[in-house]
């Protein structure tokens, strides 16, 4: 039940009010994800498009790391199964990618602390992203000898070839500084600044339409991986449906009225 702890050790969830927080709970490893805290995050982003009671999810990690990548024990582990039980391994990530990054409700990611391999896939899925000072990040496969393959697809969208040309091969660590210049995350702030600013993107994201958001993700997520003159259907499509909406209407006429539309009105 989201309205309550999610009862999985891995991963931990709480609510306040129509925000939900989302917690990776291996602290002693670094949440590192293992099969448990993968499947338990797949499942929960996949449930959310149906709690129309959740408006927005903060995603972040307990104790001193963000997420430091895939779990290496399982990894080692998985490399001696059976090709078919490999891949399925990868697959799972990659859908935990995926349903992330096609959640229909904003999702801020709290980056506490470092953010390695895997975790920053989960960094690049986040919508808005807000860093502490401190916080380390890197693609650490190509020093252990692998490729960060499956987040690829998340990562090169938020950072483009140009950076992941030089990162995906060095294996390099860099800052949270470093982080915002090549556009993955937002925000950096201090340790002290960071839940006041997460609050801050909570209160303007709880401003919004929750149809209209979850319709501006579907936007971004399609006209940025076609050309432009493909996307001339569906994009008249789109703003025609949302003029149509009930949300559409009653924003255009809370407008024109000099009133709050009801998605911002207590109940």
């Amino acid at each position: 039940m989201i309205s309550g702890e999610l009862e999985q050790d891995s991963v931990k969830t709480s609510k306040d009010g129509s925000v939900l927080r989302v917690a990776l709970n291996r602290p002693e490893m670094h949440n590192a994800l293992n099969p448990e805290m993968i499947g338990a995050l797949t499942s929960l982003f996949r449930d959310l498009s149906q709690r129309d009671h959740v408006r927005v999810v903060v995603l972040t990690g307990n104790g001193r790391s963000f997420c430091a990548g895939a779990d290496l024990v399982s990894m080692r582990a998985a490399s001696d199964l059976a090709f078919d039980q490999n891949l399925a391994g990868g697959k799972a990530i990659f859908d935990l990618m995926q349903e992330i990054d096609k959640c229909p409700k904003p999702v801020i990611g709290r980056i506490n602390g470092a953010a390695i391999g895997g975790g920053m896939g989960l960094v690049s899925c986040c919508d808005i992203t807000i860093a502490v000072n401190e916080a380390k990040f890197g693609f650490s496969e190509a020093r252990l000898g692998l490729v960060p393959a499956v987040i690829s697809p998340f990562v090169l969208a938020k950072i483009g070839e140009r950076y992941g040309r030089e990162l995906f091969l060095t294996g390099e660590r860099f800052d949270a500084y470093h982080a915002w210049e090549i556009g993955l995350i937002q925000h950096v702030v201090t340790r002290e600044e960071l839940d006041a600013k997460v609050n801050e993107r909570v209160q303007q994201l709880l401003l919004a339409a929750p149809g209209a958001q979850a319709a501006a993700k579907e936007l971004i997520r399609t006209v940025s991986r076609q050309p432009k003159h493909d996307s001339r259907s569906f994009t008249a499509r789109m703003i025609a449906q949302r003029r149509a909406s009930a949300e559409g209407r009653e924003g255009m006429s809370a407008f024109l009225e000099k009133r709050k539309p009801e998605w911002q009105v207590e109940k």
